[in-house]
């Protein structure tokens, strides 16, 4: 009698503690938190049953690694949909194999003869050639979550550690897309231009004419008008709400944040900006430390000269039941996703320069 009592409220406590992970895991990635928790305990029976997809006793306690992992997968595909800029980027994830892309490096263009008289023509040979990129890998470190908070606050706990690390991760790799997408330096196809306002804490502020010296140099290297897109840093849409007020009144929602298209350019805002060294436009390491030397920097882009790919996700979790000290869950997640341009043009900065 006792041993039957012991498993009918071992099974009473999987059944609660599966409830709370799936209704958990729904509610932070948009879902019905009942059809969480039924999908979670239906899945968790049919396991046992067929004895093969979750190992003996996992009905009773553990994380469900590939609900994890599924769940976090659909919540990294979703996360752009809130990020305008990286939204308008074109998705490659269809041509990625084993988190690796393939594009071809073109050789190059045959030469073309006007009113040619020589015969007959040479023969030249375009040479082109394979080009692999490795997706970037991010990773978290691992939290722990010991089995009485699991029983205790499941549903606060679950929900809170698969958005912060989702979080986590979303907010490093947009940063390096952003920094990968701008310019390394000033170019005929890549120009980084400074600001021409007026002094701003030790720095010239940026006016619209500064946009439209950008607008120029996207006309003279014929960028198609349509698919322009301006992504501008904190100090820049600061300078534009602060000085301009007529920008301040026509172009910003202050309720969204939502900024209007602004001389051919579709107009973001962004916080984790690059940083470039003022005296010779080059930008600066991803993740630098800025000196007064450095400033914060508005980026251009075509998304006809940009990309942005996700490979796998990947949960990784160790059970408490195996933790004979702590008797706590340890859980991170991994992903690979890469933005890059595919192109060295069409893209620009603007800079602050110096007061």
């Amino acid at each position: 009698m006792k041993k039957i009592l012991f498993v009918l409220m071992g099974l009473i406590g999987s059944v609660a503690f599966n409830s709370a992970m799936g209704a958990g895991i729904a509610s932070v990635c948009g879902f019905d938190p009942l059809a969480g928790a039924a999908v979670l305990n239906g899945v968790s029976v049919v396991s046992s049953l067929v004895g093969g997809v979750m190992p003996a006793g996992s009905l009773f306690a553990g994380v469900y690694t590939e609900v994890w992992t599924g769940e976090m997968t659909k919540a990294f595909r979703n996360a752009a949909e809130s990020l305008g800029w990286y939204n308008r980027i074109r998705s490659y994830d269809q041509y990625v194999e084993n988190d690796v892309i393939h594009f071809v490096n073109l050789g190059g263009d045959p030469n073309v003869l006007v009113n040619n008289t020589t015969y007959p023509l040479e023969v030249k040979t375009l040479e082109d050639a394979d080009k692999a990129i490795s997706l970037d890998l991010y990773e978290t470190e691992a939290t722990a979550v010991s089995d009485n908070e699991l029983y205790a606050i499941s549903y606060d706990k679950m929900a809170s550690v698969i958005e912060r690390h989702k979080e986590a991760i979303n907010e490093k790799r947009y940063a390096k897309a952003l920094h990968a997408i701008a310019p390394a330096g000033d170019g005929e196809k890549t120009p980084v231009l400074l600001t021409s306002g007026t002094a701003v804490d030790g720095r010239k502020a940026l006016t619209r004419e500064d946009i439209i010296a950008l607008k120029k140099k996207f006309d003279k290297m014929k960028v198609p008008t349509t698919g322009r897109i301006l992504v501008l840093c904190p100090d820049h849409i600061s300078d534009l709400l602060t000085l301009d007020q007529k920008f301040a009144e026509q172009y910003y929602n202050y309720q969204t944040g939502k900024v209007a298209n602004l001389y051919g350019f579709e107009v973001y805002e962004y916080n984790d900006v690059p940083y470039y060294l003022v005296s010779t436009k080059a930008k600066q390491a991803f993740g630098v430390v800025p000196t007064a030397q450095m400033s914060q920097a508005s980026v251009a882009f075509h998304t006809s000269r940009v990309m942005r790919a996700s490979g796998t996700v990947k949960t990784y979790s160790s059970e408490a039941k195996n933790d004979t000290q702590y008797h706590r869950n340890l859980m991170n997640f991994s992903l690979r996703s890469i933005c890059m341009p595919l192109k060295e043009e069409a893209l620009g900065a603007i800079i602050s320069a110096s007061a």
